[in-house]
């Protein structure tokens, strides 16, 4: 036999088929296992530590001044009022925000909390 013979039996032969990768059930339970297992040490880590950003027994000291809404006013009438130099928009959405209020609505009465940038 020659050479080139040999070279062209090389080059002729069928191309070798990959086999596909089976896990058995033992693979699937050591795989999942091996996938869950740092999934659970975060959770974990992420629950034990969740306690160190609770807040202190004692409430905050906070004191805001008031005012109490007159007949026929409004807020922009009270953002005059209290706080003659600022932009009475910024005023209502800062009281608005600070109380927790649906608009700028108010009612006859009703005694709203103002922020303590605008106290004088």
């Amino acid at each position: 036999m020659s050479t080139n013979a040999i070279a062209d039996m090389q080059h002729t032969a069928a191309p070798v088929a990959r086999t596909r990768l089976r896990l058995t059930r033992r693979g699937r339970v050591v795989f999942t296992t091996l996938a869950a297992v740092p999934v659970l040490l975060c959770v974990g880590i992420a629950m034990l530590n969740g306690g160190q950003a609770s807040a202190g027994d004692r409430a905050a000291n906070v004191h805001f001044d008031t005012v109490t809404i007159q007949p026929g006013e409004t807020l922009w009438q009270v953002a005059e009022d209290t706080a003659p130099n600022s932009d009475p928009r910024d005023f209502i959405q800062d009281v608005v925000s600070l109380n927790a209020l649906n608009g700028s609505a108010v009612q006859a009465g009703q005694e709203i909390s103002i922020p303590t940038q605008y106290e004088h």
